[in-house]
């Protein structure tokens, strides 16, 4: 059974920077048969989709609001997926998700995903 759970949230001026770490556990063939995704949701407001990337890591997509201030990564021999998100802004105070799908049904941006990860919280005040 996949599992997936988030790190690295916390209290962050704004400005500031934070690198969330997602570690999936339990997936019996490789990670690359999995797209990886980034959602958050903030209080009072529906779930977003902020970033997503491929199975090689060969393609990502970025919300376009925050495409200057985010970047994802991964490393499969981790088994671990990273969102860096830079010049953090207030309005990122949010859950942040991770999610997996697998690459013949996840869309570019991430959605159709199977599997979702408990979330951090990212609070973005001074």
């Amino acid at each position: 059974q996949v599992q997936l759970v988030e790190s690295g949230g916390g209290l962050v001026q704004p400005g500031g920077s934070l690198r969330l770490s997602c570690l999936v556990s339990g997936v019996t063939s490789d990670l690359d048969y999995y797209a990886i995704g980034w959602y958050r949701q903030a209080p009072g407001k529906e779930r977003e989709g902020i970033s997503c990337i491929s199975g090689r890591g060969g393609a990502t997509f970025h919300k376009v609001s925050l495409k200057d201030r985010i970047a994802i990564s991964r490393d499969n021999a981790k088994k671990t997926v990273y969102l860096q998100m830079n010049n953090l802004e207030p309005g990122g105070t949010a859950v942040y998700y991770c999610t997996a799908g697998s690459i013949l049904r996840a869309t570019q941006d991430c959605r159709n995903m199977d599997v979702w990860g408990g979330g951090t919280l990212v609070t973005v005040s001074s």
